[in-house]
C-alpha cells in the first residue's frame, strides 16, 4: 500500500467535511424526531418510516466518504463502512417496528400493525424498499467478499427480505395486480417480483451459510421459514402451482436438516 503523505490525509478530511456535516445534522434530526414520539402517538407509524428513509440517506452518505478515500487516498475506509452498515440496521429496525420482524406471519397478523400506514401509498412503499435494498447492495460490493462481515449480510438482507414482505397490504396488493387498469398495477407487480426474489434468495443464503460454515440448526430453520413466507406469498397472489413446489423444497430441506441432526452434524 503506498504511503499516504500529510497533504493527501489534509485534503481528505477537507473534501468529507460536507458529508460529516450533513450526517451530523440527520442524526440529531433523528434525535429530536425519538425525543418528540410516543407509543399511541397517531402518525407513529410514518415518522419511523421517514426516519427509516433517513437511515437509507445517511448510509449513502458513509458510503460516499468511502469512495472519496479510495480516489484520495487510495486506501478503503472500513470506519464508514461500517457505520453505513449500523445505520441500514436502524433503518430496518425502524421498519420492524412498524410491521414486526417475523418472517412466516399470516397476513391477517399485519392488518393492525398496517393500519399505522395506511396513507402511504403503495408507490412510496416500494421506492423505500427499492432504496433500501440497492444501499445493501452497494454497501455489501463495497466491503468486497473477503469482509469479516459478509455472512453478516445474510441475516441484513434476510431481515429486508422480511420487512419488503410485511410492508405490503396484501389485501390491497392482490386487488392491484388483478387489475391491469389499476394506475398501481406496475408498481404492483414490480414490487411483487422483489419479495420474491428477496425472499427466495433469503432461503438459499441461509441454507447456503448452514451447509459451508456455520452448521447451526437455526440457520437451516431460517432458511425453512423464508421458504414458508414465500410459500404464503404464491398462495396470496394465485400461483398454487409455484406455492406447491416451494412447500415440497421445503419438506426436503426440513428433511434434511432433521437428519443433520439425529446424526450429529448441525450444532
Amino acid at each position: 500500500m503506498a504511503k499516504i503523505s500529510e497533504e493527501m490525509r489534509l485534503h481528505f478530511n477537507e473534501v468529507i467535511i460536507p458529508y460529516k456535516e450533513k450526517i451530523s445534522a440527520l442524526l440529531a434530526k433523528e434525535k429530536t424526531m425519538l425525543n418528540g414520539m410516543h407509543k399511541g402517538d397517531i402518525d407513529l407509524g410514518n415518522k419511523k418510516l421517514l426516519l427509516c428513509e433517513d437511515m437509507i440517506y445517511i448510509s449513502t452518505l458513509y458510503m460516499a466518504q468511502n469512495s472519496l478515500s479510495l480516489k484520495v487516498l487510495n486506501v478503503k475506509n472500513n470506519d464508514a463502512l461500517n457505520d453505513a452498515r449500523k445505520v441500514l440496521y436502524k433503518a430496518i429496525i425502524y421498519m420492524e417496528e412498524i410491521v414486526t420482524d417475523k418472517i412466516d406471519i399470516a397476513y391477517t397478523d399485519l392488518t393492525e400493525d398496517l393500519e399505522t400506514i395506511q396513507n402511504i401509498p403503495i408507490s412510496r412503499r416500494f421506492i423505500l424498499m427499492k432504496k433500501l435494498g440497492l444501499s445493501i447492495s452497494m454497501l455489501k460490493e463495497a466491503f468486497g467478499d473477503n469482509s469479516k462481515w459478509k455472512l453478516s449480510f445474510v441475516e441484513l438482507e434476510g431481515r429486508f427480505a422480511t420487512i419488503a414482505k410485511n410492508l405490503l397490504d396484501m389485501k390491497e396488493c392482490v386487488k392491484y395486480y388483478f387489475d391491469p387498469s389499476s394506475e398501481n398495477y406496475e408498481t404492483t407487480a414490480l414490487y411483487i417480483r422483489l419479495v420474491e426474489k428477496q425472499l427466495n434468495e433469503s432461503a438459499n443464503a441461509y441454507r447456503n451459510k448452514y451447509e459451508t460454515s456455520s452448521r447451526r440448526i437455526d440457520d437451516m430453520r431460517n432458511g425453512i421459514k423464508y421458504l414458508l413466507a414465500l410459500r404464503k406469498f404464491y398462495i396470496a397472489i394465485g400461483k398454487t402451482d409455484s406455492a406447491e413446489e416451494v412447500k415440497r423444497k421445503a419438506l426436503v430441506w426440513k428433511d434434511k436438516m432433521d437428519s443433520d441432526h439425529k446424526n450429529g452434524l448441525s450444532n
